[in-house]
Formats: C-alpha cells, sequence, structure tokens
C-alpha cells in the first residue's frame, strides 16, 4: 500500500465523490483547505465535484491544519472533532457545512 500524500488525497477526490454522487446530492458550497503549505478548494455543486489547487475566492468553509493532522485524520487515524477541539483543526465560516464534511472525506 502506497503512503497517502496531501497531493495524492486531492487528485483522487472527484473520483470519490463520482462512485457516490449521492453523498453530495444537493450541496452547493465551497469548502477551502489549507494543509500545511498547501491550499486546495473543492467545490459541490449538482452533485458534481470539482478540485483545484490553491484558495478559492470566497469559501463557504475554511480548514486550517497540519499536514500530519490532515493525513491522520483521512486515514482514520485522528478524529475530525477531537482534531478541532484540541485546536490541531481550525474551522472559519458555515459550522453545518463543516459537520457535513466529516461524513465523507475518511
Amino acid at each position: 500500500m502506497t503512503e497517502m500524500t496531501v497531493k495524492g488525497f486531492f487528485d483522487g477526490l472527484e473520483k470519490k465523490f463520482g462512485e457516490k454522487p449521492a453523498m453530495i446530492a444537493g450541496m452547493d458550497c465551497v469548502y477551502q483547505f489549507k494543509v500545511g503549505g498547501s491550499a486546495y478548494n473543492v467545490t459541490l455543486k449538482d452533485g458534481k465535484a470539482s478540485v483545484a489547487e490553491g484558495e478559492a475566492p470566497s469559501p463557504n468553509c475554511t480548514f486550517t491544519v497540519a499536514e500530519g493532522d490532515f493525513l491522520d485524520m483521512v486515514s482514520g487515524k485522528l478524529n475530525g472533532q477531537m482534531a478541532f477541539l484540541t485546536g490541531k483543526l481550525k474551522v472559519a465560516g458555515d459550522m453545518g457545512l463543516a459537520l457535513k464534511l466529516g461524513s465523507f472525506l475518511g
């Protein structure tokens, strides 16, 4: 098994959502991820996801996290709520969208 990277995770995200469009049905939002020195944004609209490197002009929800903590979260080693409560994950914007994200990131 190859080791997960931040870029690898985001590169595979569109395919993951494409396989399960019901997960994002009805969502219309932009998530911004600031992971270590990298930035990615994920747009969910009309049951489709698009992922881009860089910062979105006006995201609905922004996550800031260290690279190691992010990789632990997406691999299931670190619970997102625990990361938030301990200050490892910072969230700005719509907290309702932040809570929804946990159900389909891992």
